[in-house]
């Protein structure tokens, strides 16, 4: 059932006990006994894949959660599940992102893996449609996607509506989850190296090397958050070395740090 444009006051009491138990959402499992009940009854889905990072560079964490046996996040190959999230995500900002079905009623969702095919891939491969749609935080600076996929090959005409309705709710249940461990320490290991070269000018400064590799990320616009991310630390770990990186360049902000950063790599 999707969401009419009008609800009847039965509806409605329903709609508001089917939303309001994501207040309870502690843990995976949590997630999953909420999506699996009254939810349903709006947003029907076999699959929820939560996408969110930096998607143009292609640094993306994901969760799954689903009832389908053996379906898990931490069972589900990176190289099966990205490249599809990434076409997805470029579809739904070519499409002003906004939410919008997806019908493949032959031959499910192809992925592109050349590796032994996961329970996730076989899984896609089932299913008919999908629902995707997203939120731009722009706080974090960074995206996250949510896709739905079901092995029904029919969608009603509101569906999508009803994703847009119900995304904050799934959205805000998600965040009170911590991030999967093993694709914490798997983001860390394949990040980029930066260039971790000091100016001369800044060598008498001591800062060490992790300050450095922080600083490196604070002067390419990443947030706290999305730096804590890439180095698999909290966002109050960041804080904490920019903290001490103010006091040894004599600074007050971040501005000001990465501008002496600037300053002196330009003079040498």
């Amino acid at each position: 059932m999707s969401l009419p444009a009008t609800l009847s006051q039965g509806d409605l009491d329903h709609y508001h006990r089917a939303v309001l138990h994501w207040v309870g959402v502690r843990s995976h499992f949590d997630v999953l006994v909420w999506l699996q009940g009254d939810i349903q009854r709006y947003l029907p889905h076999d699959i929820l894949i939560a996408a969110w990072g930096d998607f143009e560079a292609g640094f993306i964490q994901y969760d799954v959660v689903s009832a389908l046996s053996g379906v898990r996040t931490k069972s589900a190959n990176p190289a099966t599940i990205k490249p599809l999230l990434l076409r997805l995500f470029a579809h739904w900002t070519l499409r002003d992102r906004q939410p919008f079905a997806i019908l493949e009623e032959h031959g499910g969702f192809s992925v592109d893996s050349p590796q032994e095919p996961c329970a996730l891939g076989l899984a896609l491969k089932q299913m008919q449609s999908a629902l995707v749609h997203g939120i731009s935080d722009e706080r974090g600076s960074h995206d996250c996607l949510y896709v739905t996929f079901s092995a029904q090959s029919t969608l009603a005409a509101q569906t999508p509506t009803a994703m847009a309705m119900m995304l904050p709710y799934i959205d805000m249940s998600l965040r009170q989850v911590a991030h999967p461990p093993l694709q914490t320490t798997a983001l860390a290991s394949t990040r980029p190296e930066p260039s971790l070269t000091l100016p001369i000018a800044l060598k008498d400064k001591d800062l060490s090397d992790r300050e450095v590799e922080v600083l490196h990320w604070v002067s390419l616009g990443k947030t706290n958050p999305e730096i804590g991310s890439i180095l698999a630390i909290s966002a109050c770990t960041v804080k904490n070395h920019m903290q001490r990186v103010f006091k040894k360049l004599d600074v007050t902000n971040r501005a000001q740090a990465v501008g002496k950063l600037r300053t002196s790599a330009s003079n040498v």
